[in-house]
């Protein structure tokens, strides 16, 4: 079996693979105080609940912005699954050539996205992830990854309204607002996020298509909140829930054998 693991800022989303399929997957909070033993617990009490098993042996995977948490998830690997992991960095075969200013400043869950879109449309292609942050990633038509565009995540600007406006309420986003023109303080701040957000996807990915007009590219959805804003957009064309872990088992597989060259595998003869 295969663990593949994005730990991102405020949610980890966890997948385990059996050759090509998917068994299960799992969305948890990202706990960055988590021990090497609770984030085992963790894990094993997940598997068993789809009556699977963490056996040692199991290979992982791992894409993290959150540095603070690496420690604890290499300790994890070892002590768990007696294995070192592989991680999406530097120096990992992806495929993609990185057209950036400093390669190494672009997020692991960016590249393991773009890697996952353009095997998908094999063309050029624009990710819109819903995420802490709201990122735009652009491949172009012959699979470099040419950079992007950051924006304030969805939730991020909720607990801004919160935090700065004494008046106005800590709000959760599940569902669209009934009608553009709300009656009540919730479903106006739903509103404006929602349709606000929408707004926001669909001005930035006009203007990357303009700047892309010789080979338009496909849109992707992907994140936690894809599928509620991408169904008010014009601009997104499908969304993928499971694009981060397709990307993981993607680049995985292209590391395969100089990964079996290099791993014994922690405390085998």
């Amino acid at each position: 079996m295969l663990l593949v693991m994005d730990v991102g800022n405020t949610n980890t989303v966890i997948g385990v693979y059996q050759d090509d399929r998917l068994l299960s997957d799992w969305r948890i909070r990202t706990e960055k105080e988590a021990t090497i033993d609770e984030l085992g617990i963790l894990l094993r009490n997940l598997f068993q609940a789809q009556g699977m098993a963490l056996d040692p042996g199991t290979d992982l995977i791992i894409s993290s912005v959150v540095p603070p948490m690496n420690n604890t998830l290499e300790g994890f690997s070892q002590r768990y699954l007696k294995v070192r992991p592989l991680w999406v960095g530097p120096g990992i075969k992806t495929g993609m050539p990185i057209c950036y200013d400093n390669p190494r400043e672009v997020g692991a869950d960016r590249i393991v996205n773009a890697v996952a879109a353009f095997e998908q449309v094999h063309g050029a292609v624009v990710i819109v992830d819903f995420g802490t942050a709201t990122t735009f990633d652009v491949v172009s038509q012959r699979g470099e990854y040419q950079g992007g565009v950051i924006a304030p995540g969805v939730m991020i600007s909720c607990e801004a309204l919160f935090l700065k406006a004494s008046k106005l309420p800590r709000v959760e986003i599940f569902a669209k607002p009934k009608s553009i023109i709300a009656k009540d303080t919730i479903s106006s701040m739903n509103a404006g996020i929602i349709y606000g957000y929408a707004g926001l996807v669909d001005g930035i990915v006009m203007r990357i298509k303009k700047a892309m007009e010789d080979h338009p590219p496909r849109v992707i959805g992907t994140g936690g909140l894809a599928c509620l804003i991408a169904s008010e957009t014009q601009s997104i064309d499908l969304v993928d829930d499971y694009l981060t872990l397709k990307g993981l088992k993607i680049i995985y597989e292209r590391n395969r054998p100089r990964r079996e060259e290099r791993s014994k595998g922690i405390g085998q003869a």
